[in-house]
């Protein structure tokens, strides 16, 4: 996120709470790069990382009274958009496919600790947003943002027992699914 100096984020944040409607569409421009990344790691596709981006971004500026200088302010419109997705979800959970799949977990015997050296952040990401619903929450909570199984199972009104066997079977997934990106460019470049 690149802000300004804290003077000028200061006046800029003024500015918002005033209503300058330049002040908001720069503050918004500044804050979505961020807002989107943060964002992205919660949902299924851009469209939907948007929406939510553009309804945590009305969250920011509905609150910025809240806002106080001695935070960061991208540490604290980075957990307006973790809270906002975590709304998302709960929103939609509903309407998510159930993954009636049967999980045959594939104990990984060898995990080479370089692989994730062959891997760029991109695809590490992608393969995050391939996993089912309710473990890329979980995982992306837990993984990411550094919340604990309690907290995450009442943020998303589940069990602990449930964050836990969704985190460790979205763990599971993402070492297969690691492993088989490492062994394709293996052979790519072998």
């Amino acid at each position: 996120m690149n802000l300004p100096d804290s003077k000028e984020l200061q006046d800029l944040i003024k500015g918002c709470r005033k209503n300058d409607r330049k002040a908001q569409e720069r503050l918004f421009k500044m804050s979505y790069p961020l807002a989107l990344t943060v964002c992205r790691r919660y949902t299924r596709d851009l469209e939907e990382a948007q929406s939510v981006v553009n309804e945590g971004m009305l969250k920011v500026f509905r609150e910025l009274d809240q806002y106080s200088p001695e935070l960061s302010f991208g540490g604290w419109v980075r957990r307006i958009m973790v809270n906002t997705s975590i709304d998302n979800f709960r929103r939609n959970k509903r309407h998510l496919d159930r993954y009636s799949e049967l999980d045959y977990e594939v104990p990984l015997n060898h995990f080479e600790e370089d692989i994730l050296d062959k891997i760029s952040a991109e695809e590490i990401l992608t393969l995050v947003r391939e996993l089912p619903p309710a473990y890329q929450m979980v995982f992306s909570l837990y993984a990411v943002e550094g919340y604990t199984h309690r907290e995450i199972a009442e943020k998303l009104g589940i069990s602990e027992g449930t964050s836990k066997s969704n985190y460790s079977k979205a763990r599971a997934k993402m070492q297969k699914a690691i492993a088989s990106l490492s062994t394709i460019k293996q052979q790519q470049h072998g």
